[in-house]
């Protein structure tokens, strides 16, 4: 009997009419979006903090992230809640698609695709395009890493 390929599993979602993908083990859940409190002093991918349960969580933007055109969070936007190392992030998605499952192998490494988009793990190429996959674990760099906790401390 032949082994098959691990496959891998990805929540979709879109962000400006592009559609991203997270691995679905680091997602928690999706929630509807909620009032979003601004943080002074947090990367620029940060658009503030919400309260879940009591734990403060940073709202992050892949709009952000990737100097895409602002716009303002619609009321109508989802927040995907994930884990990033030790931390848990609430991530923008103007509307989540679901979930797929492909074998690891149609993953296309995105090294060198572009510089300043370490964050990128790789490429899926669907019917409808390309899907860029996210690599929550290196969303932020270092610095940025710092500059969070610096401003959730304070916050």
């Amino acid at each position: 009997m032949e082994k098959s390929a691990p496959a891998i599993r990805l929540l979709l979602l879109t962000v400006g009419g592009q559609t991203y993908a997270l691995h679905l083990e680091a997602v928690d859940r999706v929630l509807r979006m909620a009032e979003v409190t601004p943080l002074p002093g947090a990367p620029d991918p940060v658009e503030g903090v919400i309260n879940i349960q009591g734990e403060v969580v940073a709202i992050v933007s892949i709009r952000r992230r990737l100097g895409l055109a602002h716009r303002d969070v619609a009321v109508s936007d989802s927040l995907v809640l994930a884990r990033a190392r030790a931390r848990r992030l609430a991530i923008i998605a103007e509307s989540v698609l679901g979930v797929v499952e492909r074998p690891a192998g149609v993953v296309v490494s995105a090294g060198g695709l572009a510089d300043g988009i370490q964050h990128i793990e790789g490429v899926l190429k669907t019917g409808d395009g390309l899907v860029l996959i996210h690599d929550l674990e290196r969303f932020f760099s270092p610095e940025e890493e710092q500059s969070l906790d610096l401003a959730l401390e304070r916050g």
